[in-house]
């Protein structure tokens, strides 16, 4: 998936639309649940070099929520990275150039979601 694909994904799935909160950088952007404001997903475009990636130029990444014991089971599959910039033992990256497995950044959507979601919710 790249970073289209999943914007459209989140909002059909989630009725969740892009928030883009910073100047510095106009292309990262949050999705938030509609009633506790707490964000669920951030796609952000970094240096494929802090990514620790081969080759020159950036990559479009989206970190999601997941927890210590999921985050392990995902980490070595394709695409999937420890988060850029956010807690690596409770969100975990997947980056949106085709390389990680559409299947797994749905799963991962599905558990930050969930995660995240207001307490008072069933």
């Amino acid at each position: 998936m790249d970073r289209e694909q999943v914007i459209c994904y989140i909002g059909e799935t989630y009725g969740a639309a892009p928030e883009y909160l910073w100047s510095d950088s106009p292309d990262a952007c949050i999705f938030r649940h509609g009633d506790n404001r707490k964000w669920f997903a951030i796609i952000m475009n970094v240096e494929r070099s802090k990514l620790g990636l081969p080759g020159e130029g950036s990559a479009d990444l989206m970190n999601m929520k997941c927890g210590p014991l999921l985050s392990g089971s995902f980490a070595g599959k394709p695409g999937i990275l420890p988060a850029w910039h956010m807690n690596k033992t409770h969100w975990i990256g997947a980056l949106l150039d085709g390389t990680a497995v559409a299947e797994d950044i749905r799963a991962l959507l599905d558990l930050s979601y969930s995660l995240t979601r207001s307490k008072k919710r069933k």
